[in-house]
């Protein structure tokens, strides 16, 4: 397979490019909160308001856990997409059997830990007791599915990062339909209660994970190994974690936030923690499109920085901010005035308090999309760019707004301050785009190093016939410069 036969960021209209691949890309995430908001709505038409809390009582764990999972998966796909760019495949390949190697191990672990610390966890949250229970059931299925979120995560990042942003769509549509009816069969006719909804979730998405397997082998000819690729390598390997583990800890670390925001909603008592759970849902759902141009600017600007094409990174995150403000007014304008008529998808109209207070929550939280916009498309830019390392800044800043709301507003006012749980949003993360200007001119130094450097020794290769240590130095420095963007 020619580079050309997959999607190329790095040349074209930026503003295109990146619709093009956002788009489908948007509705990949739509489709995995499509996963979760089903559930919600079953569970709460089906099993009741407690039953509803339950399941939303986990959410900020569930974030903190399968977030650091999808995060992870998101770093080990940007050393891929800069050898992509970089028409490096063989170390493309490697690179991809190696976050293979590390997706497993971290998922072994991972499911052992919580496995075993899931109904502690709860309790340190300090989740109701006539709703805990429920909560352990769900979420306990939930963290078995631990492998199953790597694998598809994985897999779905190493074709993305090809640039092909629809294929994974397509499977999570196929999945996501396969899920509502299990979710109807595990609690109709098996009886299984919040219990069934999380296990249909686990299927539905090991379902999409195989045929994402299936799909890479079948049509991706570049990704196919050969000999000796398989094996794991050490400096690969701490490339992977290094991309990776920063931007799982910035998931992770932001859920720390929600997890200390929730363990305070749950003192309200459950008729809150259920407002605050629908609103989530909704919440996570609009929110999408920040998640898709934030995948997509990592892409972008991971293929363009192995091209060393940097103005074009300018560009794209030009394009992807305009993108964004367009949809965060759009976004805001529904929420205010149909707020509450979304809450009636959730439960029966007779549940006004709740109504009032999940509208309340939507109007809260969309006030902050456009600072949101900046914050996610700069972030993940650099990130792309191989600065990792600065998302667990980025999600230090989301727990400590978070933190703020739960430990000093929420016990003081009450359910009033959870709904601006998103006030993170004013302040965005320090320095981001004075970080972004710095990282992009010293790549821009380096590249004119590099560059100054070739054309001298090919000057010196054409007066000095024969000698072909000249033509390797050239090779070494461009190797050099390639190595400096992908550490």
């Amino acid at each position: 397979m020619q580079k050309s036969e997959v999607k190329d960021l790095t040349v074209g209209s930026p503003m295109k490019l990146i619709l093009s691949f956002a788009v489908p890309m948007l509705l990949g995430f739509l489709f995995q909160q499509f996963y979760n908001m089903v559930d919600t709505i079953i569970v709460g038409k089906c099993l009741g308001v407690s039953s509803l809390a339950a399941v939303g009582s986990t959410g900020s764990i569930n974030f903190m856990i399968i977030g650091f999972c999808t995060g992870a998966c998101s770093g080990f796909a940007i050393p891929v997409a800069q050898k992509f760019g970089a028409g490096d495949y063989t170390g493309m390949r490697k690179f991809v059997a190696n976050a293979g190697w590390l997706s497993a191990v971290f998922a072994a672990v991972m499911t052992t830990i919580v496995g075993l610390l899931c109904m502690n966890i709860l309790q340190w949250m300090n989740t109701p007791e006539d709703i805990i229970q429920g909560a352990y059931d769900y979420i306990f299925v939930i963290f078995l599915g631990i492998p199953v979120t790597y694998l598809y995560n994985m897999l779905a990042g190493i074709i993305r990062s090809l640039g092909d942003s629809k294929t994974p769509v397509y499977f999570l549509l196929l999945s996501s339909l396969m899920n509502i009816g299990l979710d109807f069969f595990t609690i109709l006719v098996l009886g299984m209660g919040v219990g069934g909804p999380a296990l249909a979730t686990v299927i539905s998405q090991g379902i999409s994970a195989v045929l994402c397997l299936i799909y890479m082998i079948r049509h991706y000819p570049i990704l196919h190994m050969k000999n000796g690729e398989w094996k794991p390598d050490g400096r690969m390997l701490g490339t992977l974690c290094s991309m990776g583990i920063p931007m799982g800890l910035q998931y992770s670390i932001t859920a720390i936030g929600s997890v200390v925001l929730q363990t305070a909603v749950n003192s309200l008592g459950s008729m809150a923690v259920a407002a605050v759970s629908t609103g989530s849902k909704v919440s996570m759902f609009f929110c999408c499109p920040f998640d898709a141009l934030g995948g997509t600017m990592a892409t972008y600007a991971g293929q363009n920085v192995g091209a060393k094409k940097l103005d074009r990174v300018k560009e794209g995150l030009k394009a992807a901010s305009l993108i964004g403000i367009i949809y965060s007014v759009i976004a805001f304008v529904i929420l205010f005035f149909g707020g509450k008529y979304i809450a009636l998808l959730f439960m029966d109209a007779d549940q006004t308090e709740i109504i009032g207070r999940v509208a309340m929550f939507l109007i809260g939280n969309s006030m902050f999309y456009i600072p949101l916009t900046f914050v996610n498309v700069v972030r993940f830019t650099i990130q792309g760019m191989g600065f990792s390392t600065f998302a667990i800044l980025a999600g230090v800043c989301e727990m400590a707004a978070r933190s703020l709301v739960g430990f000093c507003l929420v016990p003081v006012f009450g359910f009033l301050p959870a709904c601006f749980v998103d006030l993170r949003g004013c302040f965005p993360d320090p320095g981001v785009l004075p970080l972004y200007e710095k990282i992009k001119s010293s790549f821009r130094g380096s590249c004119i190093i590099v560059r100054e450097r070739t054309i001298l020794e090919d000057a010196a290769a054409e007066n000095v016939r024969g000698l072909k240590t000249t033509l390797g130095g050239t090779k070494k420095w461009q190797e050099t410069a390639m190595i400096w963007t992908t550490t």
